[in-house]
């Protein structure tokens, strides 16, 4: 419930700072809000600084606007940091990173996908993958390749949260699953 609650907000505050932009800045935002994102996730000190009652508000504004910064965030966007803490809302940075991303990646009609594999896929495969994934989803594609070796061979494709498993890995799960259950 609580998940739900925190999605929610988090696309109304990626909304609202998506109507605020103008095509120039967009791009730019996303890039603030993907690394700010990042940094709270990778940074225990930074998640520290905003869920503290020991720091101040305009000491909480000032690490995330100067974080911004370095990202190259638009002013527009160094304001929204701003009113993030001042509603309590800092936290969901990566909740509204993800919605911001969503809502972009529609006006530029394109949908993103992630593509793992147990190992690097050459750049003539991933040329192969984006245009069959583009013809088939009638889009352009925005793929993030990744490499796992747990998955031994094959390619897991996330497209949104339907996913397409064809790993070795995942073809285990599946006889397993079937053993089991019988």
């Amino acid at each position: 419930m609580r998940t739900v609650i925190k999605t929610a907000v988090a696309r109304r505050y990626a909304q609202a700072l998506f109507e605020l932009l103008d095509q120039s800045n967009i791009e730019a935002t996303r890039g603030t809000l993907n690394g700010l994102s990042q940094a709270m996730q990778d940074s225990v000190s930074l998640r520290h600084v905003i869920a503290s009652p020991a720091f101040s508000l305009e000491d909480k504004i000032a690490v995330l606007t100067e974080l911004g910064g370095r990202l190259r965030c638009p002013p527009v966007g160094k304001a929204f940091l701003a009113q993030l803490v001042r509603k309590n809302r800092a936290a969901f940075l990566p909740e509204i990173a993800e919605a911001f991303a969503k809502l972009v990646d529609q006006l530029k009609g394109t949908q993103p996908v992630t593509v793992f594999s147990a190992a690097a896929l050459s750049a003539a495969e991933q040329q192969q993958m984006k245009k069959r994934l583009s013809d088939t989803l009638k889009r352009d594609v925005d793929i993030t390749f990744q490499t796992d070796a747990s998955y031994l061979a094959g390619v897991r494709i996330q497209i949104g949260s339907a996913v397409v498993d064809s790993t070795v890995r995942g073809r285990l799960k599946d006889i397993e699953s079937l053993l089991t259950h019988e």
